[in-house]
């Protein structure tokens, strides 16, 4: 599968290195020299230095013989004039990051086959984190009905010092799997055998709600009533309207914040304030400790951070941090920071369902983590179809966590036969994905 990227930003850049890892066909066009230079001698992909707006530049990169185009530049303008290069080619599917809206109306007339706005993913993501305080992740499933949920094991939790088949026979009527755990930047997909500990990063799923999986951890869920907002970015002004209209009380805080009085006298429950949002003089004069969420959202990893390492000094129970360099995600996540996000695993979740084959509904990535959890609907031509999970020749570094049957959704055992129309979420790593997608696609 040949795929020509047009941008190498943080979401570009990253989208190469994680489709090459996968032997995929690559090719970026970016027009800055320097950031080219970079991304060729720490990729292995073709790395063209031109112009992602010329028809000419794309045809030169090989867009002749592409499977796919996906424009990712922070212009809006140029990612449109790229897609309608690449069906003027002939390619099937064009990506485009569009992040004005007033741009997005028959956008599929000037040659986008599919709009992605990552900040309006991540935003989705935060106000979900909100409403489920004291996880590091929640991912819906199938419209809600499967869920996942991310969390670091509390010493003494009931996932502490326990096999999962150990603390499978001690609970009766158990309707959740731990899916995956990290531990020392290594994924292991878990089996029965799998022994936890405080401190693991474990993703379970369920079709109960959040409540059993956060029991098992020992995390304490809670509602956001109070959240800070620190930033003045994009994501952070869309996230505090969001969090808004949802009816939860929110401070904005950022030394540029006062551009944004406008949005605050729209909203009774939005207070804006202008200050540094890592001094902690400022912080606590707002009464940030009685916050229930504090979320990191400027363009800076630095302030980010500190803000919320300030924050969670004075009190606050849950901080989120967006990060642009994900090495910090795997040193910081549950030591003083509770989650991470992200805008270029925001993009790939959107994009990397156009890459797998079958019918995929929804992809996620994960920030500590290569594992991916994948909503696939099984083929009618399957030859998993009749078959128990346990006799499908599953790999080991995948596991299905999640079945959706028409209306209901449930836990499999491996004893569950696979039925035709099925949607599978299945978690695996990546060595695993082409046979996850060969057995049910």
């Amino acid at each position: 599968m040949r795929i020509v990227i047009v941008g190498a930003g943080a979401v570009g850049s990253y989208l190469a290195e994680r489709l090459a890892t996968e032997g995929k066909d690559v090719v970026v066009v970016e027009s800055d020299p320097a950031r080219a230079e970079e991304l060729q001698a720490s990729v292995d992909c073709m790395v063209v230095t031109a112009n992602g707006a010329s028809s000419q530049a794309l045809e030169n990169a090989g867009l002749w013989g592409a499977d796919l185009l996906i424009a990712v530049t922070s212009s809006d303008a140029v990612n449109i004039l790229a897609c309608q290069a690449a069906e003027r080619i002939g390619v099937r599917t064009r990506v485009a990051r569009v992040e004005d809206p007033t741009l997005r109306e028959d956008l599929e007339m000037h040659g986008v086959s599919v709009v992605i706005d990552p900040v309006e993913a991540l935003t989705r993501e935060l106000l979900l984190l909100a409403r489920r305080g004291g996880v590091s992740e929640v991912v819906e499933f199938a419209d809600g009905q499967i869920g996942l949920y991310g969390g670091y094991v509390q010493p003494g939790a009931p996932l502490d010092g326990s096999s999962l088949a150990e603390l499978r026979s001690r609970v009766k009527g158990w309707d959740w799997i731990v899916a995956a755990l990290v531990r020392d930047d290594k994924t292991i997909i878990a089996r029965g055998d799998s022994a936890l500990q405080s401190g693991d990063h474990v993703l379970v799923v369920t079709s109960q709600g959040a409540e059993e999986a956060l029991t098992l951890m020992g995390v304490e869920e809670h509602q956001a009533k109070k959240v800070f907002v620190l930033g003045a970015t994009r994501l952070a002004t869309m996230t505090a309207e969001a969090l808004v209209q949802a009816g939860v009380h929110t401070v904005l805080v950022d030394s540029e914040a006062d551009r944004f009085g406008d949005l605050a006298a729209k909203y009774d429950r939005l207070v804006v304030v202008k200050g540094d949002p890592t001094d902690p003089a400022v912080l606590a004069s707002e009464g940030i400790a009685n916050a229930d969420v504090v979320f990191g959202l400027s363009g800076w990893d630095e302030v980010n951070i500190l803000g919320c390492m300030v924050a969670k000094a004075l009190g606050v129970h849950t901080v989120v941090s967006r990060f642009h360099n994900l090495d910090y995600v795997g040193l910081l996540a549950g030591h003083g920071i509770d989650a991470g996000v992200s805008t270029r695993l925001a993009a790939a979740n959107e994009i990397l369902r156009l890459v797998r084959r079958g019918t995929i509904h929804s992809v996620i990535t994960f920030q500590d983590t290569d594992a991916e959890a994948i909503e696939l609907q099984v083929g009618p031509s399957s030859d998993a179809v009749g078959k128990m999970l346990s006799d499908v020749g599953l790999p080991k570094a995948a596991i299905i966590g999640g079945v959706v049957r028409g209306k209901r959704a449930f836990i499999p055992h491996g004893d569950t036969v696979v039925e035709a129309g099925d949607r599978l979420i299945a978690v695996a790593l990546p060595k695993a994905i082409p046979a996850v997608e060969r057995l049910f696609g």
